[in-house]
């Protein structure tokens, strides 16, 4: 098919006619352009870059085969750099899973770039212009509301974590995720990111967007906090190497380290109303058996509740990623089991053909879901081990809401890479879109406090040794995510999908070449 390409400019006009291996070339390296976005380098114009060319060569696609296609592209080179750290993890093993190096990040770069090419295919039916836009936006937040459940779900890095600068730039952008979610940002994101190609006006409402999104930002931090618990959280980092975690012949010295950072960490709180944070998996005694190792811990909190991660058996023997909750004489005064687990990294997934064995045993076996912790002494909280701080909108329990959240991780698999900063930023905008501080405990780091508006109190760096004492913030009202959740972002986003294909489609063809005018 013919296009007519006079009214594009010469860029546009070639993005348009590439064909082939170029076209898919193109489409990758806008995907690897994109991802410079994300964070931790928050390189916002990387995007008015990468959107607008996978909008052209959609357009520039003969049929929807190709579209997908290259969307496919644009994901594998977006997924591909934004989550290169993984490779860090199977470095620790590397003696038995050597081979894994080249196959892993890719493997798993190719699977998520599908839930971009299927947004893609869906665009290429759209109108060219706005509507191609609008489709693009709507389908792509859908593909990852898909992301967040499908085969257990890995909604890692959603494009509405680019805005989570360090510092109050940050604190202001990531304010109407109080109202939308992490998924909402993705929305506004993508549409703002297609202006480029959209037209002069498009630009203007696109800066207009912005404007009113800074301004709620501002005026939402700038309302008055209410008064906070009389309560000082004490997070202890450890900054155990993942190669010494397991090593039997020192657990007894890390255990040690553990014992003396909680008595530096209750000195520091002077007195004051506290409770220790030990990060995930912290304890290698079993504390669900070992009466000796929870009093020695409940003697160092000197009367100070303590929140432990540490491994615990059920009644089928299968082993479980816990938080306990540790009273005084180290009485076991509640339990959560973490129930969103990685796959084939803590447990086998089901659909995993029969005979395949990945993970040994089976791996760990879930908690039954969110769950709020009641302790003495304590406001309730809800409880995040790991993995499930990325999880927008699945992380409390509604019916017993908590006045704060305690993130617990181990986040030294992935070493001073991207992967741990990436999890910090995931786990920030959890605080926003509940309304509820976030204390977050890491072995390695970063250990970090935020109140319930993701303002980050203060925060223990990467691969140090140390505790962080945080006064507990009060929490927030019902933010409107909190009460409609993914209902919102999804409804948005199927609004826009319908806009954009409201077009009678039978005309698609004739007006392809007036896309990316402007």
């Amino acid at each position: 098919m013919m296009r007519d390409t006079s009214r594009l400019s010469p860029l546009r006009g070639w993005l348009t006619t590439l064909t082939g291996w170029r076209a898919d070339l193109a489409a990758a390296l806008s995907g690897v352009i994109s991802a410079l976005a994300l964070p931790p380098l928050y390189g916002l114009p990387a995007l008015l870059i990468g959107i607008p060319t996978l909008l052209c060569l959609i357009q520039g696609a003969r049929g929807p085969a190709v579209a997908a296609r290259r969307g496919w592209w644009f994901g594998f080179g977006l997924y591909l750099v934004g989550l290169y750290w993984i490779t860090e993890a199977i470095l620790f093993e590397a003696a038995r899973f050597w081979w894994l190096v080249p196959l892993a990040v890719p493997g798993l770069a190719a699977v998520l770039a599908v839930f971009v090419a299927i947004p893609a295919a869906v665009a290429w039916s759209a109108r060219p212009g706005w509507r191609a836009a609008f489709t693009l936006a709507g389908a792509w937040v859908l593909a990852d509301l898909a992301r967040q459940f499908v085969a257990t779900g890995f909604p890692w890095n959603p494009l509405g974590s680019v805005w989570e600068f360090p510092g109050y730039l940050g604190d202001i952008m990531i304010q109407p995720a109080s109202l939308v979610g992490v998924h909402g940002l993705t929305l506004a994101t993508l549409l703002l990111a297609s202006t480029p190609v959209l037209g002069w006006g498009w630009r203007a409402g696109g800066l207009a967007v912005l404007a009113l999104w800074v301004g709620f930002g501002i005026v939402r931090l700038d309302q008055p906090m209410p008064p906070g618990p009389d309560l000082t959280v004490l997070l202890v980092q450890g900054n155990v190497a993942q190669g010494q975690k397991w090593d039997r012949a020192l657990q007894v010295s890390i255990f040690r380290r553990y014992l003396d950072l909680t008595r530096e960490a209750v000195a520091q709180a002077d007195g004051h109303p506290a409770v220790v944070v030990w990060p995930e998996t912290a304890s290698p005694a079993l504390l669900q058996t070992d009466s000796q190792a929870r009093e020695l811990i409940a003697e160092v909190a000197d009367g100070a509740p303590a929140l432990i991660g540490s491994v615990r058996f059920d009644e089928a023997d299968r082993p479980r990623n816990s938080l306990f909750a540790l009273g005084a004489s180290g009485v076991i005064e509640a339990i959560y089991d973490k129930w969103h687990l990685v796959p084939f990294g803590e447990y086998q997934p089901d659909w995993l053909p029969l005979g395949i064995q990945v993970v040994p045993g089976g791996g760990f076996a879930s908690g039954p879901g969110p769950r709020t912790m009641h302790i003495p002494g304590l406001p309730p909280v809800g409880a995040l081990i790991c993995y499930e701080a990325i999880f927008s909108d699945q992380v409390i329990d509604e019916s017993d809401r908590p006045a704060w959240m305690v993130n617990v991780t181990n986040d030294a698999w992935f070493g001073n890479s991207a992967g741990p900063r990436q999890h910090l930023a995931a786990a920030r905008l959890r605080a926003v879109e509940e309304g509820l501080p976030l204390m977050r405990a890491a072995n390695t780091g970063i250990s970090a406090g935020f109140d319930a508006r993701g303002h980050e109190l203060s925060r223990l760096k990467m691969q140090a040794t140390g505790v962080l004492p945080v006064r507990l913030p009060a929490p927030l009202a019902l933010t409107l995510y909190a009460k409609l959740g993914l209902l919102l972002p999804g409804g948005a986003a199927a609004m826009l999908l319908i806009t954009g294909l409201a077009e009678n489609l039978t005309k698609r063809q004739a007006r392809r070449a007036n896309f990316c005018t402007g």
